[in-house]
């Protein structure tokens, strides 16, 4: 089959890049795509953004009737269901129907909406892991593709190449790391929780939180316990900076899609930590330590105990083995995905894809 034109949503990027937009801008970038033409559609403003996601894309593609349209971060609008398959969704997680009360005024009026109606009118998605794969299934058409197109994690903050993290020697202060930006579902008071129950537990333990502060009611940000360090957004070298003098990254999220973060710090051999559950198990597979964020006092003995046994070493080399592991599967996926470009969802016949429960 002859290349095929990809035209890609990035209408919703525009000034700072999250984690998440990295991962939109990266995956699909257009010398990944090649041999196929790509068409990029950007906005100055979220007026001509809401425009284009709503009207002027699905116009596009109603009157191009061979290419593809891609959407990898926010959802269609709803005359998007006139394009039919060859309208194909990424899905970094289910959070928009499944989490309302974790979500944004915005998102509740713009994004959920679309979410669902996508849900109904959707054949085609691409998921970031079977994690979030399965939670799809759960809500979108019975007989749509929802393929793997788990993204590789690259050394964004230059981590390969230190010597590790730093060396913990008891009596001195554990250094957590934890990075995302401020909201309700990063359940930064269970972090906060867990260093507090560290210190009355006679382990000395700081909490330096990485990331800007996003939408809701943050009481700790008030009156911030003496262990929290607030750095705000910093740059890749800062972070890595950090990164190199902390003992461990820990996330306390009530839930995630992926935790791109968690994989990102593994470059490093940083040790990560990390609530029970099936996404967090996917992605970390054996190298995290696995906590109750909602138990901070059998949290902190847990993490006491893997402490005392002397694995942090060990635990750095298996992050370093699990994001090279991570990878190997991320490019698996992303030759299917180049396979599905040019022969359709055959390309999908063999494996790569979260079947129908």
């Amino acid at each position: 089959m002859s290349p095929r034109r990809v035209t890609i949503d990035q209408t919703h990027l525009r000034g700072h890049v999250t984690g998440i937009e990295r991962v939109a801008r990266d995956l699909f970038a257009p010398e990944r795509l090649s041999p196929h033409p790509v068409r990029l559609v950007r906005s100055p403003s979220l007026a001509r953004m809401i425009l284009a996601q709503q009207v002027g894309l699905p116009l596009r593609g109603m009157a191009d009737r061979s290419g593809l349209y891609l959407f990898p971060g926010f959802p269609p609008g709803p005359l998007c269901a006139l394009i039919g398959t060859r309208c194909i969704l990424y899905v970094h997680d289910t959070f928009l129907i499944t989490r309302p009360r974790d979500l944004s005024w915005k998102s509740r009026l713009y994004m959920a909406p679309s979410f669902r109606l996508a849900m109904r009118y959707g054949r085609r998605f691409l998921v970031n892991s079977h994690t979030t794969g399965e939670a799809l299934r759960a809500v979108c058409a019975p007989d749509a593709l929802v393929a793997l197109l788990r993204p590789s994690v690259a050394d964004v903050f230059g981590l390969s190449g230190s010597a590790g993290p730093a060396p913990y020697r008891a009596g001195e202060p554990l250094r957590l790391l934890a990075i995302g930006t401020i909201e309700p579902r990063k359940d930064y008071p269970a972090a906060l929780a867990l260093a507090a129950a560290l210190n009355a537990a006679g382990v000395a333990a700081e909490l330096h939180i990485v990331g800007r502060v996003g939408w809701g009611r943050h009481a700790f940000l008030d009156a911030p316990p003496p262990f929290l360090t607030l750095h705000g957004y910093v740059d890749d070298a800062a972070l890595r900076r950090l990164a190199e003098s902390c003992h461990a990254l820990v996330s306390t999220s009530k839930a995630e899609g992926l935790g791109l973060p968690l994989l990102e710090v593994q470059h490093g051999g940083l040790p990560v930590i990390a609530p029970e559950g099936a996404v967090f198990s996917e992605v970390l597979g054996g190298s995290g330590l696995f906590i109750r964020p909602e138990d901070p006092q059998g949290s902190a003995a847990r993490l006491i105990d893997w402490l005392g046994t002397g694995t942090l070493d060990a635990a750095a080399r298996a992050a370093r083995r699990n994001v090279a592991r991570w990878n190997a599967l991320a490019a698996g996926d992303a030759e299917r995905f180049r396979h599905f470009l040019a022969a359709g969802p055959s390309a999908y016949a063999a494996a790569g894809t979260v079947p129908p429960p």
